[in-house]
């Protein structure tokens, strides 16, 4: 057995120190320590495993760090952190404390952005070029996208600039035919279409078959002709002509898990000048026969016996909704049944949103757009003017890429779209990139615009059916995790909760769940049961809480506060997302505008961008538990001015 290589790589310097032909040796010990810790931990996988002989190739090929290597979607790139001098932190990844499972400029030199989101790397990449040039310098830069994150709009918009410009930029297109979901769209289609075509395929073994028959001589004539024959062919045959168009300069495609050809174009391409555009084909999960079999699956996935591929853990199932993801799923697919006019949007994102279910079951009704919020957006605007209603789920941090067309297509307009944001909040190990923590910031201070979030996975039907019964924008804001999380977040407060029957909702009125008249927690979404085992902790030490599910964010519940304000004069608000701008803040403007005479603490995150972990971890890190309401409703308890006279609180609905 030859002894092992891997831990002999300290750093790029040592991989090119090798002979070539040592690195079949180094791709499997890649893959083996990928599967190890992914197995254990879970996370990002199939593409990675997909991406090592390319990855291997570069680091081979280029000077790095001194040649500029930028990732889109960094999940692609774990064997990269192998080889860049973090092995021995590589079985942290994802984990509280340890490595980000994406690119991170804090972690390593050889990362140049921290890069969870998709169609960002072309642009990135031509401007590090522009400062080379301007500079007098002279390394490479090199963009790695894949196939799926090449219909996104920045990426397009890129690459016309990039062909305009003309500098030297190697893009590498690392197609695996897969974003999350497959990849949908028509360049993505364009690009296999031709790659598995017969006549492309034809083209190839027949032309190799007589450039073997023909004299090898450099120089002859009839050679030349050949090569010029081979081009033009190819610049019809091939995904070549487009972005040839573009202005690049186009090889491929190639095996790119085939490590000598890889190696050998790298080589061929780092010579010449120029935008270029070299077209891999890898494929997603490989050397891992059950990725290989569902990538879909285990594009991210739990931890699972490494040996089957069997997950180790399911969620536990108990006649109710495990996740705010699968309430959502089967209401919408239920609501659907009943009204021929909904219809689905999603952005590569049709299994993580839930609306894998809707696809099977209304197919000519459901529509994924590719890695393309801006567009999806445009397009359930489009939908809604012409008496449809759709419902467009996105992961709330990828929200902020259409913010644009919400202002202007769906709230300027006010049509009948309904914003459904997914992992909202936490999300936990993804980190930075993922958690959904500004969504209330930006969005509620657009006209038109009603903004919910549900308490728990029962009262997020109730906010379906209301928004489908609405002629103007809507919004739902949830998070990742099941609402049975924040009960067991802290064992010693976890006694019983009463299980509450979810109210009919109605435009603007927040929910009365519990009375009492020291102080007043006022909470936002899940949040909801963080508060009410607050108040049980302190009814134990003698403070009486009035607990509030404010379920709207917009228009918040202006009679609701002016009760409130006339006999609890101590409040707390409680929020999953940053303080600035949040709903607090929007508390707090409409008790300037009520003039309203009360002292009010607000619990919300801090606005900045927080680290990756457990969503359990990330909630008690940051303080999000019921023991830190307890804490600030006593202080202002013992702080609160004289008792004024009390009155039961009841709202008109």
């Amino acid at each position: 057995m030859a002894a092992p290589l891997l831990s002999t790589i300290h750093g790029p310097a040592d991989l090119r120190r090798l002979p070539q032909s040592a690195l079949p040796q180094v791709a499997a010990e890649l893959r083996s320590r990928i599967i190890e810790v992914v197995s254990e931990h879970g996370g990002h996988f199939a593409s990675s495993l997909g991406a090592v002989e390319l990855i291997l190739g570069m680091h081979y090929v280029f000077d790095t760090p001194r040649d500029k290597l930028l990732w889109d979607m960094g999940y692609q790139a774990y064997a990269h952190k192998l080889l860049t001098g973090r092995q021995a932190q590589f079985h942290t990844i994802k984990q509280w404390g340890g490595l980000s499972g994406f690119s991170n400029p804090e972690e390593s030199e050889h990362d140049l952005f921290a890069t969870g989101h998709g169609g960002t790397c072309i642009s990135t990449a031509l401007g590090m070029a522009e400062a080379r040039d301007l500079s007098g310098d002279a390394y490479k830069v090199v963009a790695i996208i894949g196939d799926a994150s090449l219909g996104e709009g920045m990426a397009l918009e890129a690459l016309n600039h990039a062909g305009h410009l003309k500098r030297n930029l190697l893009v590498i297109l690392n197609d695996n035919q897969w974003s999350i979901s497959p990849s949908v769209g028509a360049i993505s289609k364009y690009l296999t279409r031709i790659i598995t075509g017969p006549v492309y395929n034809r083209f190839r073994d027949d032309f190799e078959k007589l450039m073997r028959k023909l004299p090898q001589r450099a120089g002859t004539p009839i050679l030349r002709v050949a090569k010029r024959l081979e081009e033009g062919m190819k610049g019809f045959l091939t995904p070549g002509v487009l972005f040839e168009e573009l202005g690049f300069r186009y090889f491929g495609p190639i095996d790119g898990n085939d490590l000598n050809q890889v190696v050998r174009t790298l080589r061929n391409v780092a010579k010449l000048t120029g935008s270029i555009l070299v077209h891999v084909i890898t494929k997603k999960g490989k050397g891992y026969a059950p990725a290989e079999q569902d990538p879909e699956r285990f594009h991210k996935t739990e931890a699972f016996d490494a040996k089957t591929g069997t997950a180790l853990a399911k969620a536990k199932k108990n006649g109710r909704p495990s996740s705010f993801t699968e309430a959502f799923s089967k209401t919408l697919v239920k609501l659907a049944e009943r009204d021929p006019r909904i219809v689905a949007i999603s952005a590569a994102m049709m299994e993580g949103t839930g609306l894998d279910a809707f696809q099977k079951r209304f197919p000519q009704r459901c529509f994924d757009v590719g890695m393309a919020e801006q567009h999806g957006m445009g397009f359930a605007a489009g939908l809604a003017r012409m008496g449809y209603k759709p419902v467009i789920a996105l992961y709330s941090t990828f929200l902020h890429r259409a913010y644009d067309q919400v202002f202007h297509e769906v709230c300027l307009q006010r049509v009948p779209v309904t914003l459904i944001l997914d992992r909202a909040g936490l999300v936990g190990e993804d980190g930075p990139t993922h958690h959904g923590v500004f969504d209330i910031g930006f969005l509620r201070n657009l006209p038109n615009l009603t903004f919910l979030s549900p308490r728990d996975e029962e009262e997020l039907t109730k906010m379906l059916e209301f928004a489908m019964a609405c002629e103007a924008p809507v919004a739902i804001r949830y998070p990742r995790s099941g609402s049975q999380l924040l009960a067991q977040l802290e064992p010693e407060l976890s006694g019983s909760l009463p299980r509450l029957p979810v109210a009919e909702v109605y435009l603007g009125r927040a929910e009365l769940l519990r009375e009492g008249g020291d102080v007043a927690l006022i909470a936002l979404g899940p949040m909801t049961t963080l508060a009410l085992q607050a108040a049980q902790r302190l009814e134990a030490e003698g403070i009486n809480a009035t607990v509030v599910n404010a379920r709207f964010i917009k228009p918040l519940d202006l009679e609701m506060l002016r009760l409130l304000a006339q006999s609890i004069p101590a409040w707390v608000t409680v929020e999953e997302a940053v303080d600035q701008g949040g709903f607090g803040s929007a508390v707090m403007e409409a008790i300037e505008q009520e003039q309203l005479r009360v002292q009010v603490r607000r619990l919300a995150l801090p606005t900045e961008f927080m680290r990756h972990g457990t969503r359990a971890q990330l909630l008690r890190h940051y303080g999000l538990t019921a023991s830190r309401i307890v804490e600030m409703a006593q202080a202002l308890v013992a702080d609160r001015p004289p008792i004024r006279v009390r009155r039961r609180i009841t709202t008109a609905v």
